[in-house]
């Protein structure tokens, strides 16, 4: 096997937790060369990832007439596709493409049309975390006993794509050898269940009474929802970044400063793999709860209400009381716990 393409296009969350495939491939066949498939707004996750040889934009993929999909998927002259989130038109593509080995789940009623190798893979009862899941698209090609987590977690790793810009360099270098640069990230887009802004905020304001920076962090389309939350805490904020960060650079930010708060985000997962201090927040609720979804990372945390799987919360998703038990108090004990963390030059 020389090349492999990895599917995932969905969220940047999902692809943080699929960079086990890639480098458990890299592993099993160290000469490989592996080509991740994903959206747009996640080619900064691949370009940052170490075992990701190559990137496949999808977006761009689909746009182009039927006959030049094809071709283009033929280029990549790939042995085998993993199609860890089922797509039906790279499906079918890989089918026309005459891709050697299609792996998918036998969940998916295209796979049986397209895919010559079917994994039993039941992903919303599983008492597995989403990266063991991902990693058991690979028993057509390495049958073996699921890789215990701790073991997983080390297949998770990002490195910044591209330097921080100067500007916010000298932003994070302001702090003073025992302050913290913190990560507040409170919404999710619709991915995750949230904590909510009154949290969020006593958070901040709890942070700044401790003598820590705290910056926020979101989409443009998010600071137009978070403007007057914002101008209310703007005394306890070292910065309001949303909206003035492309991907690339979020996550360079994210790589020089200490860590992130937030609940199961993107973001919370990137800070996860880049080595510094991640703390989500949780609810208890199934197949939301971190024992399928927590970061994965050296400094990786979470907290969750012990609260088995709140039937309330499923019946008014966007009540979810269980996760809003969670005190701010609780959190800033944990992020107290932090260390400084160094700067991590040359990543790039």
């Amino acid at each position: 096997m020389k090349t492999f393409l990895v599917s995932r296009t969905d969220a940047i969350g999902d692809v943080v937790l699929t960079l086990p495939v890639c480098g458990r491939l890299k592993q099993l066949f160290p000469e490989c060369r592996v080509v991740l498939i994903g959206r747009t707004y996640t080619q900064a996750v691949a370009t940052a990832c170490p075992w990701v040889d190559d990137f496949l934009n999808f977006d761009e993929l689909s746009a182009l007439p039927a006959p030049a999909q094809v071709k283009q998927l033929q280029a990549q002259q790939a042995d085998a596709i993993l199609h860890v989130f089922p797509n039906k038109l790279l499906a079918k593509l890989a089918y026309k493409a005459r891709i050697p080995l299609r792996i998918g789940t036998r969940n998916r009623l295209f796979h049986w049309l397209t895919c010559n190798r079917l994994v039993a893979l039941s992903r919303r009862h599983s008492p597995l975390h989403e990266a063991q899941l991902n990693l058991q698209l690979l028993a057509p090609l390495h049958p073996e006993a699921v890789l215990p987590l701790t073991e997983v977690a080390k297949l998770v790793e990002l490195r910044s794509p591209e330097p921080l810009a100067s500007q916010w360099q000298q932003l994070l270098a302001q702090r003073q050898p025992a302050q913290l640069n913190v990560v507040l990230h409170p919404r999710s887009r619709g991915s995750a269940r949230e904590w909510g802004l009154p949290h969020f905020g006593t958070l901040a304001r709890l942070l700044h009474t401790a003598g820590h920076r705290v910056f926020v962090t979101g989409t443009s389309t998010e600071g137009e929802e978070l403007r007057e939350w914002l101008a209310e805490h703007r005394s306890f904020l070292a910065a309001d970044l949303t909206g003035h960060l492309t991907l690339p650079q979020l996550v360079a930010f994210l790589s020089e400063a200490d860590g992130i708060v937030a609940g199961s985000t993107g973001p919370l997962h990137v800070t996860a793999a880049l080595g510094r201090y991640a703390v989500g927040i949780y609810p208890p609720i199934r197949p939301m709860h971190p024992g399928r979804w927590a970061p994965l990372g050296p400094h990786a945390d979470y907290l969750v209400f012990n609260r088995p799987d709140c039937q309330d919360c499923r019946q008014q998703p966007a009540a979810c009381t269980c996760i809003k038990e969670l005190a701010p108090m609780q959190v800033l004990h944990r992020v107290l716990a932090w260390k400084p963390m160094p700067n991590l030059p040359g990543q790039a």
